[in-house]
């Protein structure tokens, strides 16, 4: 395989272990308001990457579908959230319910499975960009390839962080953590290798996988993370994260792209 193209494919899921680094710098456990700080960051991020990542990207590669050019974007919408929402019901370990230790690891593992779904169209999208790089279609040059993954890389940077730390403050080792962050950016490459292979079968699919990691990521902020970070006093400060985490993320998602 072409050396350009190994890179090209590897960026996302660099940024991803640069990310969960962060976990190495933690001193303490988090306190509380540090914990909906992050919370609501986390929040933010998803929300904002499930809009300007996913859903927008989405309802514009089905514009040949005019007005119902929607219609895609909806249907991998929900499909995303009716997936989690399953997930959440038939295993018995992602239902925080009893306790609330078992619900700071419901919201992790929901957490978890998410960004790593929101991964997976992500390491498709650079591996089309690439597979039209090297088929010389749509007037994709290797500098443009280049700097798409370049900037899911920028923008996997705080995904990494808001893997591994929440990792860390339950109690794994901070190399656990680091792991942990890691393993949910490894399926960029893995995926976007396979849709280089299988370009001419996924690009036209992609409108509904952007979207069904969107509904995916919209499910757990809207279950998981809004809930606990307004749920105590002082959540005044989960919500200014999560706008700091938002306006990140959208603009990450605007200058890069």
């Amino acid at each position: 395989m072409n050396p350009d193209v190994i890179i090209g494919l590897t960026i996302p899921f660099c940024g991803t272990a640069v990310g969960a680094a962060a976990v190495f710098f933690m001193k303490k456990a988090l306190s509380p308001g540090v914990t909906r700080a992050l919370t609501g960051f986390a929040a933010g991020v998803m929300t904002a990457a499930s809009v300007w990542s996913l859903i927008i990207p989405a309802i514009e590669q089905s514009e040949h579908w005019g007005r119902l050019s929607f219609l895609p974007a909806v249907t991998g919408f929900w499909a995303g959230i009716l997936f989690l929402l399953l997930i959440d019901r038939l295993v018995p370990r992602l239902r925080g319910i009893e306790t609330g230790a078992k619900r700071s690891c419901s919201r992790t593992a929901m957490m978890v499975l998410a960004v790593t779904l929101h991964n997976i169209p992500e390491g498709m999208a650079v591996g089309v960009a690439y597979a039209g790089f090297l088929a010389g279609r749509g007037g994709i040059t290797l500098a443009g390839a280049l700097a798409l993954a370049t900037g899911i890389g920028i923008q996997n940077i705080p995904e990494g962080a808001i893997i591994s730390m929440p990792l860390h403050a339950q109690g794994k080792s901070k190399v656990r953590a680091f792991w942990g962050g890691v393993l949910s950016g490894a399926v960029e490459p893995v995926f976007g290798a396979l849709a280089l292979i299988l370009s001419g079968l996924v690009v036209p699919a992609m409108p509904c996988l952007l979207s069904f990691a969107a509904g995916a990521m919209i499910c757990v902020v809207a279950r998981e993370l809004i809930p606990e970070m307004t749920q105590e006093e002082g959540s005044a400060v989960g919500v200014i994260f999560y706008a700091l985490g938002f306006t990140l993320m959208m603009a990450m998602d605007v200058a890069f792209s």
